[in-house]
This record gives structure tokens, C-alpha cells and sequence, in this order.
């Protein structure tokens, strides 16, 4: 209990010291160091403040343009690659895929090697906007004009529909399936898929 009478006797005194301030900074009293003193005290705190509030500001500012600074290079360090590029890169992965195969010693590699390269002659014809239903129909849909490996491109054609059509009958040798995918690889340089 006596800590709450000593709390409770030193409000007034509090306020009587608030209200000494406040008659002196008006003029309307006798403590006019005190009132000096306060006027000096927030004069020199408003002063810090100001310099604080710049310094935080160039801080902030500072801080704000290197942020915008660093995503910009990160974006262009780790940005998303153009459709194109990531179209290519599947291609090319594909196409590396089709190339292992084909460097194989086992014939099933090799037919593997040749279906799949004809899978991808038929995406890229179909994305070049040639019609038909299957590869066959897309090349004769084609303009040899405009396609200069169209020879090449029924040639590997041709080994694929043996393949796919005489099954295991089909001999396939080291020789035809490297021509083949040879074949396949000039079609797929002409259209920049490789």
C-alpha cells in the first residue's frame, strides 16, 4: 500500500511540473528556465530528428535502387528463357536422346532410334504448320521448293514404315540406321530444330 500513496503523491507533482511548462512557454509564469530549458531540449530533439529522418530516407532510397538493381541482373542471369529457346532445348534433348540410341551396338536401340526421330519429324512438321494426319501425308502436303531435305525426310520415312510394318522381320543393319538418322538429323538442321 505505501508504494501505491507514494505513486499517488507523485502525480500532482507531475502535473503541477506540466503545468509550470506550459506557463512558462506561454509567458504566463515563473519558471521560465524550465520553460528554457524544454524550448532548448525539443529544439535540439526536433533537430536530431530531422537529421535522422534524412539519413533513414538516403537509406531507404539507397537501398530501394540497389534492390531494383540486383533483380534487373538476376533477371537477366536467371530469367526464363524465350518459348523458342525452351522448345529448342527439348528438341535438342530429344534429338541427343535419338543419337544415343543410334550409337548402340544392339539393333532394337538402332529401331528405337529411328521410330523417335520420326516421332520428332512429326512435331516439327506439324508445328511448321504443314497438314495431314501422319508424316506421310505432312510431306506430300509439303512444297519441295521450300523444303530442301524433303527427299531425305520420305527416305527416313520409309525405313520407319519398314520398321514399324515388318516388325522384327525388318533386318536393320548399323549402316541403314546411321544413314537413316543421318537423314533425319539434315531435315531437323534445315528446320533449326537441332
Amino acid at each position: 500500500m505505501h508504494t501505491a500513496a507514494a505513486a499517488t503523491a507523485s502525480i500532482p507533482n507531475l502535473g503541477e511540473i506540466v503545468i509550470q511548462l506550459i506557463a512558462g512557454l506561454t509567458g504566463h509564469g515563473g519558471s521560465s528556465s524550465i520553460a528554457a530549458t524544454f524550448v532548448s531540449i525539443w529544439s535540439i530533439v526536433t533537430a536530431v530528428s530531422i537529421l535522422v529522418t534524412f539519413f533513414l530516407l538516403a537509406v531507404i532510397t539507397y537501398a530501394t535502387i540497389r534492390l531494383n538493381q540486383i533483380k534487373h541482373e538476376e533477371h537477366h542471369m536467371m530469367g526464363t528463357i524465350a518459348p523458342e529457346q525452351a522448345e529448342q532445348q527439348v528438341e535438342n534433348s530429344r534429338w541427343h536422346h535419338v543419337a544415343s540410341l543410334v550409337e548402340s551396338s544392339q539393333e532394337n536401340d538402332w529401331r528405337q532410334a529411328i521410330i523417335e526421330a520420326d516421332i520428332m519429324l512429326d512435331d516439327i512438321l506439324g508445328a511448321r504448320g504443314y497438314q495431314g494426319v501422319s508424316v506421310g501425308e505432312k510431306l506430300k502436303s509439303a512444297d519441295p521448293t521450300r523444303f530442301h531435305t524433303i527427299r531425305d525426310a520420305w527416305d527416313a520415312h520409309m525405313v520407319r514404315n519398314q520398321i514399324a510394318h515388318q516388325g522384327s522381320e525388318y533386318q536393320l543393319s548399323g549402316a541403314i540406321a546411321y544413314r537413316t538418322i543421318a537423314k533425319y538429323k539434315n531435315v531437323f538442321e534445315e528446320f533449326h530444330a537441332i
